[in-house]
């Protein structure tokens, strides 16, 4: 036996195998400081000493011992006209893709109030409109890419300035604190790009968190509850916020490590659509701003969606099937563009 870390790991053989996602679910908690067993710890290391033997990968095309997937079965939820688990189909529910009509009125008055603002948060016909990106690795890559289009897009308003403010490793979980890094890192961003808080009135919104394994709907309402928390730390941050669009995961069946498999990928749309109307309960918290379905992201791989033929494939992923690559990233980043160019509650986005 070879002694890593203080530990005996017994020696590596043909028949070694490891569940990748509880690997990584032990990794995570020893990389955020969590206590694990010895057991874990030596799992851990027997991981990393396979990992490395295979030449720093885990295997390509296994998660947990299961064969990744071109394609799942799942129903897109803007075209599901039966039943997912218990729930049904349409972004809003009773398979409708459109706010029902109490959220619409909401929506519409908040995109009356969206106008230019100076660095104070006061009207002026010479401030700006800041649309504003949070969430971990995959929304980063991805809104980065918007950005770019952005910069080039001759519809967009003028007064409009759009910010990355999304960030590496910083999931659903690790920014429902406000004392989190990723809060001050928003606010050198939004400096950096001659804007304050005060200005930010849209924000996209797309999170998830790493190593779910429970059955649904366990982990889309946990989902559900860090998003709950991250909005409003938003909010409170953001005094003159309007609007905050938000979008679930892009497709996962190509995905190689547990970090946000399916089918939990497509299980967030759930969560995203909880959050959203839970704000016309009655004993719904008032804000100013109101929250919306962004676009919606998840296609079923190969075999992808009517809408507009969506597809993701195993090119579009960078090596661990859950990240995009550069084709990943511009799929994205069109899906944003397209969104603000067509709709009814994201006007302010374009030229009168």
């Amino acid at each position: 036996m070879a002694v890593v870390a203080g530990l005996l790991i017994p020696p590596l053989s043909a028949a070694d195998s490891i569940d990748w996602d509880k690997a990584r679910v032990i990794y995570q908690k020893v990389q955020q400081g969590q206590e694990v067993s010895a057991e874990d710890r030596a799992y851990l290391e027997k991981a990393k000493a396979l990992r490395a033997a295979q030449g720093g990968q885990a295997p390509r095309g296994q998660v947990g011992g299961r064969p990744v997937k071109a394609e799942t079965g799942f129903i897109p939820l803007p075209e599901l006209t039966g039943n997912y688990k218990g729930q049904d189909g349409g972004l809003y529910g009773a398979g409708q893709n459109l706010p029902p009509p109490a959220l619409d009125v909401m929506a519409r008055a908040a995109m009356a109030r969206i106008t230019p603002l100076d660095a104070e948060g006061k009207p002026n016909l010479g401030g700006k409109v800041v649309l504003l990106s949070i969430g971990m690795s995959n929304t980063t890559m991805e809104f980065s890419g918007f950005v770019e289009l952005a910069k080039i897009d001759k519809r967009k308003a003028d007064a409009v300035v759009v910010v990355d403010g999304a960030q590496g490793g910083q999931s659903a979980d690790r920014i429902a604190d406000e004392a989190a890094p990723f809060w001050k890192v928003i606010d050198q961003r939004l400096a950096s790009a001659g804007v304050s808080p005060k200005q930010v009135q849209a924000i996209w919104m797309k999170q998830a968190f790493p190593g779910p394994r429970e059955e649904f709907p366990v982990e889309a309402r946990r989902l559900a509850g860090y998003l709950e928390q991250d909005i409003a730390i938003a909010r409170k941050r953001c005094p003159n916020l309007r609007v905050i669009y938000l979008s679930s995961r892009i497709y996962a069946g190509f995905a190689t490590t547990g970090l946000n498999p399916e089918p939990h990928a497509y299980e967030g749309a759930f969560a995203v659509r909880w959050t959203i109307l839970k704000q016309l309960e009655p004993a719904a918290v008032n804000s100013d701003s109101v929250l919306l379905w962004g676009p919606y992201l998840w296609a079923d791989g190969i075999r992808g969606r009517k809408e507009d033929g969506l597809v993701w494939k195993a090119e579009d992923f960078a090596q661990d099937g859950t990240h995009p690559g550069p084709g990943g990233r511009v799929k994205v980043a069109e899906q944003l563009l397209g969104f603000f160019h067509t709709s009814p509650y994201a006007a302010w986005y374009r030229r009168p």
